[in-house]
């Protein structure tokens, strides 16, 4: 391939979205989001034709220009995304919408919540309503899907499972789900860098960690991550963000660990509203490496076993050979799958 951009073979449209859902939210971020769509050659030149949607999301830290960025030997989402929709063996016409959920603590989740903010409510109704106001689609929930990685395949999950109304199929790539496995294990490490560097507190850490580059203590991972997700979990209606564990010791606090269960997709797929949206959904795509360093490979069979007992539309199901990061080239065979199935 070659080492620089080529044109795209459909077109981009980049908008700035006003969000009254996100105006006032707790951390103070925009209200005024960069919002992406991709159009297929198909949608102009058949000016007539209504066209399905999927809805990509991005996992932690995501912001919505870093699809244009390249990794080493490798075309960009946004050049993968075109080949699908414009090359030999073209798959059928789907509008594709970029959404940029990004917060200050790195994600949403794409869950409203009073840590952070209505992200749930933007992406499923504010930014739904205006696509399907400003483009040519199918504008039913059965004409649309919602496609993620790692967060950003839980939001894919949660808002296939929660937003039965809004999302008629959903894909999912190493998404975040059965909680004790993929996030406990950062308790005990999160508690001890808390204890060595920063007597006990993340308010500490937090100010330590504005004040150098991002990333340049081994530390800040897990810490920010375990951050970011007690502000999506479980924070109170007043904001207050609760760890799910004592620092001190990285003991679960089992009032609070259960907040975060709540949130669980495995979880919320076993039980009746979970149930009678999985039953509803006209196709579900799970994959995962099979090195995932999070175990997230465990929660996506978790998950699949939960489609099958819902008795859902057969899910499609991978275990490839790989760790968590650089499999974009699996976007593709997702968004396929998808748009074959909401025509």
């Amino acid at each position: 391939m070659k080492p620089w951009s080529t044109p795209l073979r459909g077109r981009l449209e980049e908008h700035l979205f006003e969000s009254a859902a996100l105006r006032g939210n707790p951390l103070g971020d925009p209200a005024e989001r960069p919002l992406w769509v991709y159009l297929p050659p198909a949608y102009d030149a058949e000016p007539g034709r209504r066209l399905p949607s999927i809805y990509l999301i991005q996992g932690m830290t995501g912001q919505v220009d870093m699809w244009r960025n390249r990794s080493a030997f490798r075309p960009t989402v946004l050049e993968l995304i075109d080949e699908l929709f414009s090359g030999a063996g073209a798959a059928p016409p789907t509008i594709i919408v970029f959404v940029d959920c990004w917060t200050s603590y790195g994600g949403s989740q794409f869950i409203d919540s009073p840590g952070t903010g209505r992200y749930g409510t933007y992406l499923a109704d504010e930014v739904v309503d205006w696509v399907d106001a400003h483009y040519r689609t199918l504008a039913r929930p059965a004409h649309r899907g919602i496609s993620g990685k790692s967060s950003g395949g839980y939001g894919a999950m949660i808002n296939g499972l929660l937003r039965p109304d809004r999302f008629g199929a959903l894909a999912t790539h190493a998404g975040d789900a059965l909680f004790e496995i993929c996030y406990q294990g950062d308790f005990g490490p999160a508690a001890r860098a808390l204890r060595d560097g920063f007597d006990g507190s993340i308010e500490r850490w937090w100010a330590d960690f504005h004040s150098r580059p991002a990333f340049s203590k081994g530390v800040d991972e897990v810490l920010i991550n375990s951050y970011a997700m007690a502000a999506c979990y479980s924070a109170d209606p007043d904001g207050t963000v609760r760890l799910p564990f004592d620092p001190s010791t990285g003991e679960l606090i089992p009032e609070v660990w259960a907040r975060w269960l709540a949130w669980d997709p495995v979880r919320i797929a076993r039980t009746e509203q979970g149930i009678a949206a999985l039953r509803g959904l006209r196709a579900i795509y799970i994959d995962a490496g099979t090195r995932d360093e999070y175990h997230l490979d465990l929660g996506a069979e978790a998950f699949r076993q939960a489609c099958v007992a819902a008795g859902s539309v057969p899910p499609f199901f991978e275990l490839f050979e790989a760790g968590h990061g650089g499999i974009e080239y699996r976007y593709p065979i997702a968004l396929r799958y998808l748009a074959e199935r909401l025509v």
